[in-house]
């Protein structure tokens, strides 16, 4: 059975940084794209970063690009998300997902798992 750990969150001031994990197990890591989303109280959950299956360029949302960073490590099974700069309006739930989708997947349909998310505060 698929399982995805999301770790890493916590209460940050405007303009730092956190790094969230997603530690993935049951299933061969290079057979899905992996994903972040985030969703804000009252807000639908939305595409933040993806690694695609080929492992080509990653993929980010236009609010996060420039100050997020994803990456995977196949031999610890792993994505990250680097996030910097960050801004009050990131404050959200992060969820790590994997998707079985050739090409880039960026809407929740297209991911069949995923973690129970990791709550990201960013204080002014």
């Amino acid at each position: 059975q698929v399982q995805l750990v999301e770790s890493g969150g916590g209460l940050v001031q405007a303009g730092g940084s956190l790094r969230l994990s997603c530690a993935a197990s049951g299933y061969t890591f290079r057979m899905y794209a992996l994903g972040w989303f985030r969703q804000a109280p009252g807000k639908e959950r939305e595409f933040v970063a993806v690694v695609t299956r080929n492992g080509g360029n990653p993929y980010y949302a236009d609010s996060v690009k420039g100050r997020c960073t994803i990456s995977r490590d196949s031999a610890k099974n792993t994505v990250y998300l680097q996030m910097n700069s960050l801004k009050v309006e990131d404050t959200a739930v992060y969820y790590c997902a994997a998707s079985q989708w050739f090409g880039v997947p960026r809407e929740t349909n297209e991911y069949k798992y995923w973690g129970q998310g990791t709550q990201v505060t960013v204080s002014s």
